[in-house]
């Protein structure tokens, strides 16, 4: 089946050749495109300095090109993120890199505002359209291992994120630093579209029947079943707050982080912001079971949160770095059992669906609190607004632990 039948949702033709690779294969390929889209999608975090000083634009204009990414990215899982369940997951995969090449070319080149939300919100559409096919991917390979597909999950794209700004503040040091990064990164997305290409891909579990085929394809109102919906809430909301730090050490955290230990280096920048997302994708290899997990990494979280603006207040890199491995362990751990636990849940011809609608309200958590946090940094300063900021998480998180702590209490009685 070439991708082309797949995209037409027409049957598989009997003779086709291609690579019938391994299931390790395909669990490589499938954690590779996600994990180079997100790394490419923020290897902007130590760049917004440079782009601030080139085109003249405030901290609130930061945060509103990180947010046309998210906003982007929860539209298409909205709209398009069954999609893979129908055309099929190598179909979906080759759809987001061709629109992540697209994204990396219009950034890389981008002179106004306009353009680099337009770069952003491009690059949103495709990790929008890998999220829910590679997820749904990784299950399928392991049917038996369901743990380790969520763990694999969490771990390429949780590495993703936190590769791309050490990733983009290295590359940033050659000639042309706010293009360069991202001809190197299109190089390697296009070098990914080969073995996609060749791979012979399995048939859609959804495969569509009768005269209209594409109209499975329109957009579906978000719906959970009644077994997996408290697993989904939850899941959503532990979500949402982590993405909510996420979007911080993402978008305003390089020039806070900057301000604490009195350096300009934009790798070292770009390594401290991705410290937190590199500590969850880590904690992803970490075997931690028993009821009380979710509670006691919730209250974690709180605490590391509180500590990044002590850090600050005290003027103290190491409790910096501390307090963002810490908070990256406590959200890894507790946001990959919520995430297994409605994973597990869910049918297989609904899982690209469900997973998508799950990753709507958790990138949310990146977009309108972010805005928030940079319209808060224009009016009352940076430092002001951040500690405020993290206080709000801190609180949220704690409100969190005590909830799943009562759940958890419940049913050991």
């Amino acid at each position: 089946m070439t991708v082309f039948s797949e995209l037409r949702m027409r049957p598989a033709s009997a003779g086709r050749r291609g690579w019938d690779a391994s299931t390790t294969a395909r669990l490589a390929m499938a954690g590779v495109v996600i994990f180079t889209l997100l790394v490419g999608a923020n290897l902007a975090t130590p760049l917004y300095p440079l782009l601030q000083a080139k085109l003249g634009i405030t901290a609130l204009d930061i945060t509103a090109v990180f947010a046309a990414y998210v906003l982007a990215l929860v539209a298409t899982l909205m709209l398009a993120g069954h999609w893979s369940d129908h055309i099929g997951r190598r179909a979906a995969l080759v759809l987001a890199v061709l629109v992540g090449l697209a994204g990396g070319s219009v950034f890389a080149t981008a002179d106004s505002l306009p353009a680099l939300c337009a770069g952003r919100a491009l690059q949103g559409i495709a990790v929008a359209l890998a999220t829910g096919a590679s997820s749904a991917a990784l299950r399928e390979l392991l049917p038996s291992r369901p743990e380790w597909a969520s763990r694999f999950t969490l771990l390429a794209s949780a590495g993703g994120v936190a590769a791309g700004p050490g990733i983009g503040g290295v590359l940033s040091l050659l000639p042309g630093p706010t293009s360069t990064p991202y001809y190197l990164h299109s190089f390697l997305l296009a070098a990914l579209l080969v073995p996609l290409y060749l791979l012979k891909a399995r048939p859609a579990v959804g495969q569509a029947a009768g005269p209209q085929p594409l109209r499975v394809l329109a957009p579906r109102r978000p719906s959970v079943s009644s077994e997996a919906r408290g697993s989904f809430w939850l899941a959503s909301a532990v979500g949402f707050l982590s993405f909510t730090v996420f979007g911080f050490c993402l978008s305003l955290a390089p020039g806070y982080f900057a301000q604490i230990v009195h350096a300009d280096s934009r790798p070292l920048i770009g390594l401290l912001a991705g410290l937190t997302l590199g500590s969850s994708a880590l904690s992803q290899l970490l075997a931690v079971r028993g009821r009380f997990v979710v509670p006691a990494g919730l209250a974690v979280l709180g605490v590391s949160v509180l500590l990044i603006a002590a850090a600050a207040a005290w003027s103290s890199p190491w409790l910096l770095i501390l307090a963002s491995v810490t908070a990256g362990i406590g959200q890894g751990i507790s946001f990959r059992t919520v995430f297994n636990d409605v994973a597990g849940k869910v049918e297989a011809t609904h899982h690209a669906r469900i997973i998508s609608t799950v990753y709507v309200i958790t990138y949310l958590g990146s977009a309108f609190p972010v805005i928030g946090l940079g319209a808060a940094a224009g009016a009352f300063g940076l430092q002001a607004a951040v500690t405020g900021f993290v206080v709000l998480c801190s609180v949220a998180a704690f409100a969190l632990a005590a909830a799943t702590l009562r759940t958890a209490l419940r049913r050991r009685f």
